[in-house]
């Protein structure tokens, strides 16, 4: 049963707030000319802009090696929206020109002082004519290399704290403070050693209520869901828990390979790029106690307690409760792709893991003996991000075995991408004199039922960054637990032989191997 909306065109999502108005501000974009600038950062600030104006300024200033210069800047963000907008979101020529207008480029290099005087004294200019307000957002879309030195020339520079800025009220002269955000991007470490580094530079140069650790998975309306659809009905938190929960299914399933992130994905693997953030916040989010209130903190306060309940795991659990895997050579869509090892810039004997099965506890009342388990790969045979509740079949069982060998036990399913909705699998009686059940599944689609289009998840963090709203970003004690628990099982791994590094067809759900980690507890994974 799926429920339709009646409008035949998506209306426009608001992305401001209730009630909040968005300071002006610069937003000073370091690595501007990179790839995730281009493909992602500019195209959502442009949406931004255009569809969700506010009558304040917004000025987006370029921190770049290149020698571009305002105009040649201008030109290489235009390029980009016209390749990378999709195509109903693309500006007219009007907004274009009003949207380059908003661009100031500042040439250095990252370890150039002079170069930070520079853009200091631009933003001084751009508070004066362009009224940005003495408020900077900071965006590290750079390589990770890089960011510490990066943080360290903001402050040396004096760029990393907020100054007293004039303003007349109606009660006359007043002083507001302006502020200061800085958002980097994942990874964010390499491993628990390198995370509390970074966390202690950060830290030293900005406050941690200036620090926004940006998951792009926690911008997904979906998965904001996940916290509405526990707290805000009745007839479920009741059920959330070992009582009720035969065990929990998380899985982030990609078709693509690694896309020319040799470089990168041979240092990171699945585990690192994958479930050391995504995966470990969905899992958070799901199984989280409920917050005191829906402040900032307290959501995050709640997470953390989750991940501090999943105990480090010894070498020998995990040998037992993880399967790491490598694609080989298959077919994808009627096409032959190659397999990881020939993947350009890989070692012909790498050993990097491009799948996951994990099975986690929980060592709390709640979650007590309910297994999660995780899969997680590149070339699976569909890009799909899910969350599968089941619930515990009913205690005594009323109807024979044949009448119901069509019914499935009752699944409650999160699809956080790219099909955004929830679906409940019930069991009830087919038509006629026979008492014969099977599962009919209660589907609802986010867009069809509201008929309102979804916001991008860049969108939605970087207005909440704007608007100083730290719920739906990372912090450093979250990200710290995080690596905790992945590192007890790279540590182990890297003891362990390359012969339990199992290959699996492109085009598969994994190694036969992932099958077997749940059915040894007479269950099976539900594939999206």
């Amino acid at each position: 049963m799926t429920q339709q909306a009646t409008a035949p065109h998506l209306k426009k999502h608001t992305i401001w707030q209730s009630g909040r108005t968005p300071d002006p501000c610069a937003i000073v974009l370091f690595g501007a000319t990179g790839d995730l600038a281009q493909r992602k950062i500019l195209p959502t600030l442009a949406h931004l802009i255009h569809d969700h104006p506010q009558p304040e300024t917004m000025c987006i200033v370029a921190f770049a090696r290149r020698p571009l210069g305002d105009d040649g800047w201008r030109s290489m963000v235009l390029e980009s929206l016209d390749k990378y907008m999709p195509e109903d979101d693309k500006l007219d020529d009007e907004a274009r020109q009003a949207f380059a207008k908003r661009l100031f480029y500042c040439q250095s290099n990252f370890d150039e002082d002079e170069g930070y005087q520079r853009l200091k004294q631009l933003l001084e200019k751009l508070d004066k004519e362009e009224g940005t307000g003495g408020n900077r957002l900071y965006y590290l879309a750079t390589p990770p290399d890089t960011d510490v030195e990066i943080i360290k020339s903001l402050g040396k520079a004096g760029l990393a704290q907020p100054e007293q800025t004039s303003q007349n009220g109606s009660n006359g002269q007043q002083e507001k403070k302006s502020w200061v955000h800085i958002i980097t991007e994942k990874p964010f470490g390499h491993d628990l050693e390198s995370a509390k580094a970074l966390n202690k530079v950060i830290g030293s140069v900005f406050h941690e209520d200036q620090i926004y650790r940006i998951d792009h998975y926690m911008g997904k309306e979906t998965v904001q869901n996940i916290v509405a659809l526990r707290f805000a009905n009745s007839i479920m938190e009741p059920l959330w828990n070992q009582k009720y929960i035969d065990h929990i299914q998380i899985v982030v399933a990609e078709s693509l390979g690694i896309e020319g992130r040799a470089e990168y994905y041979e240092h990171a693997g699945t585990i690192k790029d994958i479930v050391q953030n995504h995966v470990m916040q969905i899992l958070s989010l799901t199984c989280m106690e409920a917050p005191a209130d829906f402040s900032a903190n307290d959501i995050r306060d709640e997470k953390v307690k989750v991940l501090r309940a999943i105990c480090t795991l010894t070498p020998e659990e995990v040998a037992e409760r993880t399967v790491r895997g490598q694609y080989t050579a298959g077919t994808m869509d009627g096409q032959q792709v190659p397999g990881y090892k020939q993947e350009k810039g890989v070692d012909p004997n790498s050993t990097t893991d491009t799948f996951m099965a994990l099975k986690l506890y929980i060592e709390n009342w709640r979650w007590a003996d309910v297994p999660i388990y995780i899969r997680t790969g590149k070339r699976l045979p569909k890009r799909s991000t899910e969350v599968m509740v089941q619930f515990k079949r009913v205690p005594h069982q009323l109807y024979s075995k044949d009448e119901i060998s069509g019914m499935k036990p009752n699944r409650l399913i999160l699809r956080i991408q790219p099909e955004e909705g929830i679906s409940l699998c019930i069991g009830a009686k087919k038509p006629g004199a026979a008492n014969d059940l099977s599962s009919i599944d209660l589907d609802a689609s986010y867009k069809t039922v509201f008929g309102i289009e979804l916001p991008e998840a860049y969108e939605r963090l970087i207005a909440d960054c704007i608007l100083g709203d730290s719920t739906l970003f990372i912090r450093r004690d979250e990200i710290e637990e995080s690596w905790r628990i992945i590192d007890s099982i790279t540590s182990a791994w890297a003891k362990m032989g390359p012969e339990t590094v199992y290959p699996y067809a492109a085009g598969t759900w994994g190694p036969e191997e992932a099958n077997k980690l749940i059915e040894r507890d007479g269950r099976e994974w539900v594939n999206p």
